[in-house]
């Protein structure tokens, strides 16, 4: 088993080339528009292309095969059966295309294998967990997205890398807007190595650059929360949040951005909170993909990561957080103050499924 400084360089390149080739997808969008004809192929084929190349690059650094049984073990968001289809073809030879410049040699088939590797089975004792890009809208929109990748260890994630290609460093800089460089963000679980690690931050374009540790200052308990939450309300009731914020204490207006970004946002202390309860009537389960890497992320740069209910977030039963409802991110102080507001207004999503 490769020791954790091997997982972690692994890892760090891994979401590195993932995030310039969604990059290079994004900012040929218009042209790729014109040659597939679908007005969502650039993110049809940045997904397929991050998630090839963050499965070809963790085989090759880390020793294990892309299929069979000595495989990698990974637990990702996408399958190739669309790009098998030959109605997709244009597809396939984008995203071969784009694959390319970070696997020069691949092949259609080397792809396809690369892309099913992440159908690894989720109850393993150790398997990684990849959103090969998490907020499609926003990568639509040109705005925050990112490539997440985590390891977890028997339920638990243990290291994380993620690659916010649009997310600025500068906290002056707005949000809604693409950033040249970006950031990458990487954490190890304190405690499970003999060098305690914690989270660090990193310019997204540039694959040699020495990682700065990170860790938030505590927030002035007379200060308004800050809050970040999702652009869109799918899978959130916007509604339950304000009632719950305003038990608390005033609030400032909600900085609203799409993926995992957010739980950077709060880990580097940009904003105190994010707070993600269900709709009233609502049975959607959140997948382990969207929130494995953030939640260590987050955990690491010193927030407390739970559901609605306060419980910690349950990676071990398959791909989905089937024994959650609803996420909250904070720090201590904040963070049971949260909770406590939130059982008062009875928005911890009903009860669990058996």
């Amino acid at each position: 088993m490769p020791d954790t400084a091997d997982l972690i360089a692994a890892a760090r390149e891994a979401v590195y080339a993932a995030g310039r080739i969604c990059r290079m997808v994004q900012t040929n969008k218009d042209r790729l528009r014109e040659l597939v004809k679908d007005d969502n192929s650039p993110v049809t084929v940045a997904d397929f292309a991050s998630q090839a190349i963050v499965a070809y690059i963790l085989s090759q650094r880390l020793g294990q095969a892309l299929d069979g049984p000595h495989a990698l073990h990974l637990v990702g968001e996408e399958t190739s059966a669309f790009l098998r289809n030959p109605e997709h073809a244009a597809h396939l030879a984008a995203t071969l295309a784009a694959v390319q410049e970070f696997w020069p040699d691949c092949d259609e088939a080397s792809l396809l294998k690369a892309v099913d590797c992440g159908a690894g089975d989720p109850h393993h004792a150790e398997f990684w967990t990849l959103d090969p890009i998490d907020g499609t809208k926003g990568f639509i929109r040109g705005e925050q997205y990112c490539v997440a990748l985590a390891y977890i260890e028997r339920g638990v994630p243990t290291l994380a890398a993620m690659a916010c290609p649009n997310l600025p460093r500068d906290f002056n800089r707005p949000l809604e807007e693409p950033d040249p460089h970006g950031c990458i963000y990487l954490a190890h679980r304190r405690g499970d190595s003999a060098t305690p690690w914690g989270l660090y931050e990193l310019p997204a374009d540039d694959p040699k650059a020495q990682p700065l540790h990170i860790q938030r200052l505590p927030r002035r308990p007379e200060s308004p929360i800050t809050i970040v939450e999702p652009v869109e309300s799918g899978h959130t009731s916007f509604e339950r949040v304000r009632r719950v914020l305003a038990r608390v204490g005033p609030a400032l207006p909600p900085v609203r951005i799409d993926s995992q970004c957010k739980y950077a946002v709060v880990a580097r202390g940009q904003a105190d909170c994010y707070i993600r309860l269900p709709r009233p009537g609502s049975t959607y389960v959140e997948r382990i993909w969207d929130h494995a890497a953030g939640a260590l992320i987050a955990a690491e740069g010193g927030c407390l990561v739970s559901d609605a209910a306060g419980r910690e977030l349950d990676f071990s039963h398959g791909r989905g957080l089937e024994r959650n409802r609803g996420i909250v991110v904070a720090e201590p102080e904040l963070h049971g103050r949260l909770i406590e507001a939130i059982r008062a207004e009875g928005a911890e999503g009903g009860p669990l499924p058996a």
